[in-house]
């Protein structure tokens, strides 16, 4: 059989049934066990840009069957199709954004911004509208569980990766569209806090708490916040992607975000962030959560599908 000469093809000839896997299929099916007389030959072209070609060659016994085996065919395809990962790597182009990455990354190390001395009392009235209803004196329980829940998200996007954890391929792609993601949004918001002093709401409400002497005036933005959202929006980019039809879409889109703004929620309420800090954070999450797999994604070409009736037997070619 001629299929092209597009890409790299893997040949997987699966033989016929013996007479006692006949025989127990018939039984399991009601079927008479003549008509389990079946031979299938794959041949899946996995290269090429326009995507994937899978042929079928399926003989059987009995024309009467044809229905029933082409739905297991093309169930078949369906399973194929959706174990290839959604997104890919290109080298020339991740080489450029791991440099503009990196780039970002090491910028914080040339700016820095600091007070001349810790404020000794400040005027909660100086501070914006927007933001002044929202400012609390300092609770570091409230401030630890903030932390761990950006630990927490930061391993969500492997669930991206269900059914190709042993795709080499797939695994190379999400580790350089993570590590691309998670560099250039530590480096954005370093950036700012160094180039930009901003006191904490804590100290609006009783001064610096011990132990946090260096950390006071670097409340824009919130750093934990755009993590949480950058995993969250990096976990929903890459979920919906490589899970189009599944029932646990909105659950976990929907369970991803909800974290993250919890987390915001604690930076606020444990009087470590203000409102506009945490909406920053958000914003710069977000960005580079979705912007970075969307520009990975592979480009499909519209499903071809094509089948043929020959002899005893059917041919379908699928090119997805």
């Amino acid at each position: 059989m001629d299929v092209g000469a597009r890409g790299q093809f893997s040949e997987r000839n699966i033989p016929a049934p013996t007479a006692q896997e006949r025989k127990n299929r018939a039984c399991e099916n009601g079927w008479p066990e003549s008509e389990w007389a079946l031979r299938k030959k794959i041949l899946f072209d996995s290269g090429g840009e326009g995507g994937n070609t899978v042929y079928f060659s399926l003989q059987y016994e009995n024309t009467m069957k044809k229905l029933p085996l082409l739905f297991c065919l093309l169930l078949t395809v369906a399973l194929q199709g959706h174990a290839e990962s959604a997104f890919t790597y290109d080298m020339t182009k991740d080489i450029a954004i791991g440099a503009l990455s990196l780039g970002v990354f090491v910028s914080p190390f040339f700016v820095s911004e600091t007070p001349k001395q810790a404020p000794t009392a400040l005027d909660k009235n100086s501070v914006n509208a927007f933001d002044r209803g929202l400012m609390f004196p300092y609770s570091k329980p409230l401030d630890l569980i903030s932390d761990f829940g950006v630990y927490g998200l930061l391993a969500l996007p492997a669930l991206s990766l269900a059914g190709n954890f042993t795709d080499k391929g797939a695994l190379l792609t999400y580790s350089i569209m993570y590590t691309e993601a998670v560099l250039l949004t530590f480096g954005t918001k370093e950036l700012l806090k160094n180039a930009i002093i901003r006191f904490r709401p804590y100290i609006y409400a009783g001064g610096v708490p011990a132990g946090l002497e260096n950390d006071y005036y670097n409340s824009f933005p919130s750093g934990s916040t755009s993590l949480a959202f950058l995993s969250a929006g990096f976990l929903s980019a890459t979920f919906l992607a490589e899970h189009p039809d599944s029932p646990l879409k909105a659950p976990v889109v929907a369970g991803a975000y909800a974290l993250a703004v919890g987390v915001a929620a604690c930076r606020i309420l444990s009087g470590s962030h203000f409102l506009t800090d945490v909406l920053a954070g958000a914003a710069i999450g977000s960005l580079y959560g979705w912007a970075i797999p969307l520009s990975h994604k592979k480009q499909r070409a519209a499903s071809d599908v094509s089948i043929a009736i020959a002899g005893n037997g059917v041919v379908v070619s699928i090119r997805f």
